[in-house]
C-alpha cells in the first residue's frame, strides 16, 4: 500500500513571512525518513499506511504550534493498495507523456 499526503502547514498569527516556521514541519517530514518532497506549496511525504503518514503530518503541524498559538493546515490524500512508490511514480507517468 502507498499513502501519499500532501500538506501544506501555515503558522498564523506571526507575520507574513513565515519560511522560518515552515522549515520547522519540514524538518520533522525530513527527518521522518519516509520518501518525500517539498516544493513552493505543499510538502508530500510517502508512508506505507494510513498511520505512517499521518503521524508525520501530526508532528510536523505539532513542530510548528510549538512555536505560535494557531496553525492552518491543508492536505491531500491519495491511499491507494498494491503500489509503492508513487511519489516518482506518479511524477514518471506524466513526464512520460509529455516526452
Amino acid at each position: 500500500m502507498s499513502v501519499l499526503v500532501a500538506f501544506s502547514v501555515t503558522p498564523i498569527g506571526t507575520g507574513e513571512d513565515v519560511g522560518e516556521l515552515v522549515a520547522e514541519a519540514v524538518r520533522v517530514v525530513r527527518a521522518s525518513g519516509l520518501p518525500n518532497r517539498t516544493d513552493a506549496m505543499f510538502t508530500t511525504v510517502e508512508g506505507a499506511n494510513w498511520e505512517e503518514a499521518m503521524a508525520v503530518v501530526r508532528d510536523a503541524v505539532a513542530a510548528v504550534e510549538a512555536r505560535c498559538g494557531r496553525v492552518s493546515l491543508v492536505l491531500k490524500a491519495d491511499i491507494r493498495r498494491g503500489r509503492d512508490g508513487g511519489l516518482d511514480a506518479k511524477v514518471a507517468t506524466v513526464e512520460d507523456y509529455l516526452a
